[in-house]
């Protein structure tokens, strides 16, 4: 378990995960019964098109890291244009969610030391140098 805490602090492994969720999620909804479906899309190719490459932006967020910024604008392109494609962007979570991950991908800093660590290092320095006390 802590070497998957470790790999998944190296990267932006949440951004990916939403990105590849809310393509899950589109997808899934492209499959509701005929009433619930609200939009067709465009002859229901870019349907499960569009999603699909969602799934697999996220995933290559995940494990290819250093590609991070390409695939994360591509995601939200993609996420945005699933308003038009695919049940308004399944019923738009999966839309939130794919824009949400792909933001961020495109924010996460890989030189970025973890927030625990810099929690403590910020302790440490506040105890090493107290206030001047008049």
């Amino acid at each position: 378990m802590n070497r998957f805490h470790e790999w998944r602090g190296q990267r932006p492994f949440v951004g990916g995960l939403l990105l590849a969720l809310g393509g899950a999620e589109i997808l899934v909804t492209m499959k509701a019964p005929l009433p619930v479906i609200l939009h067709i899309g465009m002859q229901g190719l870019a349907g499960y098109l569009i999603p699909g490459v969602m799934i697999v932006c996220g995933l290559l967020i995940m494990f290819n890291p250093a590609q991070r910024l390409f695939y994360s604008i591509i995601g939200v392109l993609l996420s945005v244009g699933t308003w038009l494609t695919s049940n308004i962007g399944g019923f738009l979570i999966g839309l939130v969610l794919g824009v949400t991950g792909s933001v961020l991908a495109f924010g996460w800093l890989p030189d970025q030391e973890p927030r625990k660590k810099r929690h403590q290092l910020r302790r440490h320095r506040d105890q090493a140098s107290p206030a001047a006390t008049p």
